[in-house]
């Protein structure tokens, strides 16, 4: 039986802005603690009581770890087990007299499709009343059986942050896909999971952080 274990750490400002191949700026994190509290947590890829959130020592990040979060067709399979999904919602409360951004987020994960068989993995972001929603997404092909890893990156010049003073939900939903294509879904199994073998490989999005004016 498969044990996913995905870690998503969020940091807001994925939402309308492009990414590229270079690593945005990050400034210092604030010295105070981030306290993050998880107000609703919906989907198939997190049932109840197997999401928890960790803040790093640092501030600078935050990690959404999962005990059942994978999608699979073929033998073993439930018609709908071919994609699973988690929105979290996250009430980050930052110090005083700051606020963030997301300015990274890693993915990786364990993957077994067959020849001829893909996954997906795919994210979008969003704060509390915007209307705004950024989704990327990344894609694998079989034959493949290995860890898994796809990062999305803004550019500083483009990040968004969280409004100052105001205190918003940030949306996070993520999603695992996975398709037969020209395998043969009766003798063979394909999935794709936010897991590792041991527990080490995980998802992290790292805050950019800014003073208020």
């Amino acid at each position: 039986m498969f044990r996913p274990v995905m870690t998503v750490s969020a940091a807001v400002a994925l939402l309308a802005t492009p990414f590229s191949s270079e690593a945005a700026a990050e400034d210092v994190p604030p010295p105070d603690k981030i306290v993050i509290d998880v107000v609703s947590v919906n989907g198939s890829g997190c049932p109840a009581g197997t999401a928890n959130v960790t803040v790093s020592p640092d501030n600078t990040a935050f990690t959404v770890s999962y005990s059942n979060y994978v999608a699979q067709v073929g033998v073993g399979a439930k018609p709908t087990d071919f994609r699973k999904n988690c929105q979290l919602g996250l009430n980050v409360h930052v110090p005083q007299g700051y606020t963030y951004a997301i300015a990274r987020a890693d993915y990786r994960g364990f993957a077994h499709l067959e020849r001829g068989a893909t996954g997906m993995e795919r994210a979008s972001y969003y704060f509390q009343g915007m209307s705004q929603t950024t989704s990327v997404s990344h894609r694998f092909a079989g034959p493949l059986s290995d860890n898994w890893q796809a990062s999305d990156v803004t550019d500083a010049a483009a990040l968004v942050y969280a409004p100052c003073g105001v205190q918003r939900i940030l949306n996070v939903n993520t999603e695992l896909r996975v398709s037969a294509g020209s395998s043969d879904p009766s003798t063979t199994n394909s999935f794709m999971a936010m897991d590792s073998t041991d527990g080490s490989v995980n998802t992290l999005y790292h805050f950019a952080w800014k003073e208020c004016p």
